[in-house]
């Protein structure tokens, strides 16, 4: 009976931990012509949470980004919210495309000690992109997404992106099969994605994904 009594609480406060903190977006972009950026989070839950934030580069060591967030660290109690907010604190950074970096939102669930009972805390770090974009830089991705050029070359299916914005995908398919690698094209660069095996085609369609989290049109274009 103990046994079932651990196992249900373990259960229920990882279900808790999951369910916890919001962030009020799906990606932040860091307008280039402002002091700083923000992005809202909320806890609706009645456990207290220890936020942590940062922002990385990416690559596999995570590195360090020319980004200040200030409340890095702070107590989100139930039912509050909180606004963090992004500055920039310099490095060089084009100025005639987007610059990728990731957001890092950590939130710790607070514990009350019971007697006699082991329970498990869930610290779920919630990855969201911050794309820098320069003041020279004018316009929306979704209403430049036409743009983009597709070809086949070898094993990959590749797309030329001239604009200057990272292009994150909603939806490719070829031929109607979904291209599951497909996450983003690179600005003013050629990006390649993997073709799972016996994947052919003359026709590609896709999707992107707007500044506030929408879907774009589809459009379609021959490969070349």
């Amino acid at each position: 009976m103990r046994h079932g009594y651990l196992l249900s609480t373990l259960l229920l406060v990882a279900a808790t931990a999951h369910a916890g903190v919001i962030i009020n977006g799906t990606r932040l972009v860091y307008q280039g012509g402002k002091k700083e950026s923000s992005i809202g989070i909320s806890n609706p839950d009645d456990t207290d949470y220890l936020v942590q934030s940062w922002v990385d580069a990416g690559g596999k060591q995570f590195q360090k980004a020319p980004f200040l967030i200030t409340p890095p660290l702070f107590r989100l109690d139930s039912k509050q919210d909180n606004v963090l907010r992004v500055v920039r604190t310099g490095g060089h950074l084009p100025e005639d495309r987007e610059s990728l970096f990731w957001l890092n939102i950590k939130a710790i669930p607070s514990s009350k000690h019971v007697e006699g009972v082991n329970t498990l805390q869930i610290a779920i770090n919630t990855r969201i992109k911050l794309m820098y974009r320069p003041e020279t830089v004018t316009g929306k991705p979704d209403e430049q997404g036409d743009k983009l050029e597709w070809r086949i070359d070898g094993n990959d299916l590749v797309v030329n992106n001239p604009t200057p914005f990272y292009m994150n995908f909603q939806n490719v398919t070829l031929n109607g099969h979904k291209i599951a690698k497909a996450t983003w094209a690179v600005p003013k660069t050629d990006t390649h994605f993997a073709l799972p095996a016996h994947t052919g085609g003359t026709q590609v369609s896709w999707s992107v994904i707007s500044d506030y989290g929408s879907i774009s049109q589809t459009w379609t274009k021959s490969v070349h």
